[in-house]
């Protein structure tokens, strides 16, 4: 498959997932987390779609379309591990929706962050019944993974249900 084929799968894969999740979360109270701001496409979709919800966004480097940058006050720069634990001092076990796309690249060194280092670190910021979707496996602990739809690739996207 192409770069391309295979970039066209995933965004779509990306779309439909936050579709289903922003609907399963729509009459919950709660906070947005948005993990890798990239160029700002997906923070874009959730601010579109999710009006007046706080969304709050994890990047070390701004480099995203100047119009798709959260405001400085929903805006954590630096290393995504510290920050998040700075947001859970901050903002408390608030998120209902969680979207990480913070893969580099390294299959290997991406999955063990994931696991090891990200699970951990979002758990004290994640509100019962939160959807949690990942572009590597995050098995946060008190979590469920849920199924894909049956037409998409099974190590595309990772989805969870915290249950707290």
């Amino acid at each position: 498959m192409s770069r391309l084929e295979s970039f066209i799968r995933r965004m779509d894969a990306q779309r439909r997932l936050l579709n289903d999740a922003m609907a399963d979360v729509a009459d919950k109270d709660g906070i947005v987390l948005e993990l890798g701001l990239g160029n700002g496409r997906t923070y874009d979709h959730l601010r579109e779609n999710m009006p007046g919800r706080d969304i709050y966004v994890f990047e070390r480097e701004v480099r995203a379309h100047p119009g798709c940058i959260p405001p400085d006050d929903r805006l954590y720069l630096g290393h995504v591990i510290e920050q998040l634990e700075k947001a859970a001092a901050e903002l408390g076990p608030r998120a209902i929706l969680v979207h990480s796309d913070v893969g580099n690249g390294d299959e290997p060194a991406s999955i063990d962050f994931g696991r090891t280092i990200l699970a951990p670190a979002l758990r004290p910021l994640l509100a019962p019944g939160a959807r949690i979707l990942s572009d590597q496996p995050v098995p946060v602990e008190g979590a469920l993974e849920l199924e894909k739809p049956a037409d998409m690739d099974p190590e595309r996207y990772y989805i969870y249900r915290y249950l707290g």
